[in-house]
């Protein structure tokens, strides 16, 4: 018989996750504070701070500290200030068949908790948290599938984290299988249904939904205990949803959709960089030399266009000025996150003498990875095409760990300094093993201000 939600939530152990599982956990947890350093540092995030700190005050069922903030608020309104902070830089994990981003909604509400908890007095190991982040990691992406799958509406990943965040904030509060069901049910249809599309169409701080899916599911959790009712989640119960959970337990989806990114900005826009890059390269060109770019790709991606950017939500969800700046600088990272980038004369020039064109056959494909194609052409008229590409970072094309390492440092020791950088990088890579009092350290070091 299917292990239900509710179950697999009350029942999953710490010796119950494979060390490929755990492995896992231990990257993401890494990669995704890196990200919450650099992304401390922007007005997204500054922005969420001040108006969680004006709004949601600390609460009688404990006290949480904002991420890389250190200012005490409730549950909820950490979990909000912490997902806007992660996604306001878009470099964290991803689901390609779910299109969105899991941890970004995950390790703040479940920190945010984890801290509330602790000021109560409960001693937490890191052992726990892992179960807690493999419970909402898996419901989430279970979840999300099967809203993919029966919405006609691209939702974001707000939507369907909600479900995840909600099952493991239950599970950390105690609560029954019953609760649990109700939980899930209440973050469903509580949970922000907003269009992707919309964001990319008209890029703001309103990005993938995650900060307002993260309160979501931690409130849901709350409102359970307390005897609230909201079930049945349609994308956990529904005849529907069935074929999405039949294996629960046994075939983790985390496992084998988890992808990490190498540049801060729309994954969509990534294989094109890297041709653009390979192409630059491989022929010895300079970026005076190029007149014009042609980029191939599926649908979706060409709503990403970009061309002349006026803010960093709207460089973030563009692929024409990502990749007239790997064109022109040969990079896309730290150094390009901050707003003057957006009247780089050269890159500018590049952006506007992009192409972007819809192509069938790359849409059809895209669907467990995303194709894009380049040609570059040159002011003497010579074109020269790369072959299709995916993005680097999924099972298929793994980022090395010497690059996440990089990334990590690149994003957080200018923000943290290298002491407190390599502190946190190295707790957080063995977070599964830290005792109470290691796992209080790492709390300390991750809800301090940045």
């Amino acid at each position: 018989m299917p292990l239900s939600v509710e179950n697999f939530t009350n029942e999953l152990t710490y010796q119950g996750l494979s060390e490929d599982m755990r492995a896992l956990l231990r990257v993401n947890f890494v990669d995704t504070m890196g990200v919450a350093a650099i992304g401390a540092r922007t007005e997204m995030s500054q922005i969420a701070c001040k108006t969680a700190a004006t709004l949601f005050g600390p609460a009688t069922g404990g006290a949480s500290r904002m991420l890389m903030d250190g200012r005490t608020v409730s549950p909820a309104g950490a979990a909000m200030a912490g997902g806007f902070t992660v996604d306001s830089i878009d470099a964290h994990d991803g689901t390609t068949p779910n299109k969105g981003h899991a941890g970004s909604a995950v390790f703040p509400a479940l920190l945010a908790v984890a801290d509330a908890q602790r000021s109560l007095g409960r001693a937490i190991t890191g052992a726990d948290f892992a179960v807690w982040l493999a419970i909402a990691y898996e419901v989430s992406y279970r979840a999300g599938q099967v809203q993919h799958a029966t919405c006609p509406d691209y939702h974001t990943s707000g939507a369907w984290t909600a479900v995840g965040v909600a099952a493991a904030i239950a599970r950390i509060l105690n609560a029954t299988p019953e609760q649990v069901r109700h939980a899930v049910g209440i973050a469903e249809y509580h949970g922000p249904r907003s269009q992707m599309m919309r964001c990319i169409d008209f890029p703001t701080m309103v990005r993938d939904g995650v900060g307002w899916g993260a309160p979501s599911g931690v409130t849901a959790a709350y409102l359970a205990l307390e005897g609230f009712t909201g079930a049945p989640a349609l994308t956990c119960e529904s005849a529907e949803a069935a074929p999405f959970w039949g294996d629960l337990g046994t075939d983790w989806l985390t496992l084998k959709h988890t992808h990490y990114k190498k540049y801060p900005c729309c994954r969509w826009a990534h294989p094109s960089m890297d041709a653009a890059l390979e192409l630059m390269t491989e022929h010895a060109l300079h970026h005076s030399q190029i007149a014009k770019v042609e980029i191939r790709t599926f649908h979706y991606a060409t709503r990403l266009a970009g061309h002349t950017p006026h803010s960093m939500d709207e460089l973030a969800y563009s692929i024409a000025f990502p990749v007239a700046t790997m064109i022109v600088r040969g990079s896309f990272g730290a150094a390009e996150m901050s707003p003057d980038i957006l009247t780089d004369a050269d890159i500018l020039r590049v952006s506007t003498a992009v192409e972007l064109i819809d192509d069938d056959e790359l849409t059809r494909k895209s669907v467990d990875q995303r194709w894009a194609a380049v040609t570059l052409i040159t002011t003497d008229g010579q074109r020269y095409e790369a072959s299709p590409k995916t993005p680097r970072g999924d099972i298929d094309q793994p980022l090395s760990d010497q690059e996440m390492l990089e990334k990590y440092r690149m994003f957080a020791v200018p923000v943290l300094g290298a002491e407190r950088a390599e502190h946190m990088r190295v707790l957080c890579a063995g977070f599964d093993t830290l005792d109470v009092q290691e796992f209080s350290t790492l709390l300390d070091i991750l809800l301090s201000k940045a």
